[in-house]
């Protein structure tokens, strides 16, 4: 095989079957594989819930020789399909690829940033204040606490809570990493 012949394609996975995929196709057909992923803070039913999830949920990355490997990559437990348009296969460039790895270590997820600031809006995960929202006054020392202005019997209202007991509410993935928002030197965004 020739190292010529190595395209980076995109494979749609069954829903949350991402790391299965992933983990099939680097152990049954030995070809690389990319699957950045997020490391976030959810609000559920049980409380606060740390969790990692992809970058591009039900989408991987997968580095082979398509014309050699499609059917095998396509039946691979967990893949759904190859993404594609009729019969062409769009090639994702290696510059793409690269940056996306200077972002997302293959083996780690990046942390969202989960800092605080003055003005942030958060959500109390737990407590008395459960499911209530708030805006930051100010961060403590050591950042385990915080002060949240709350809403109380209509007038804003300082209280001082841990920081494990609320979560910031993002708006959009831009929000949860910036970095991905900001455009690589050189590149002019077209407007619509």
């Amino acid at each position: 095989m020739k190292m010529s012949n190595l395209i980076w394609i995109c494979a749609r996975t069954k829903p949350k079957h991402e790391h299965i995929a992933a983990a099939n196709l680097r152990k049954q057909m030995k070809v690389e594989v990319f699957l950045p992923r997020l490391r976030i803070e959810r609000l559920t039913r049980r409380g606060l819930v740390r969790t990692s999830e992809p970058l591009f949920p039900c989408y991987l990355f997968v580095r082979c020789a398509v014309e050699e490997r499609l059917s095998e990559i396509k039946h691979t437990n967990g893949i759904n399909t190859v993404v594609h348009f009729a019969n062409r296969i769009p090639q994702i460039e290696d510059l793409v690829i690269e940056e996306l790895r200077t972002c997302f270590d293959q083996e780690e997820s990046l942390s969202v940033d989960n800092r605080l600031r003055p003005g942030d809006e958060v959500i109390f995960a737990e407590g008395a204040f459960g499911g209530m929202s708030a805006l930051v006054f100010r961060t403590m020392p050591a950042g385990k606490r915080i002060q949240v202005l709350l809403d109380v019997l209509g007038r804003a209202t300082p209280v001082e809570v841990a920081r494990t007991s609320i979560v910031k509410i993002r708006s959009s993935l831009a929000d949860l990493v910036p970095i991905l928002a900001a455009a690589p030197a050189g590149v002019v965004m077209a407007s619509n």
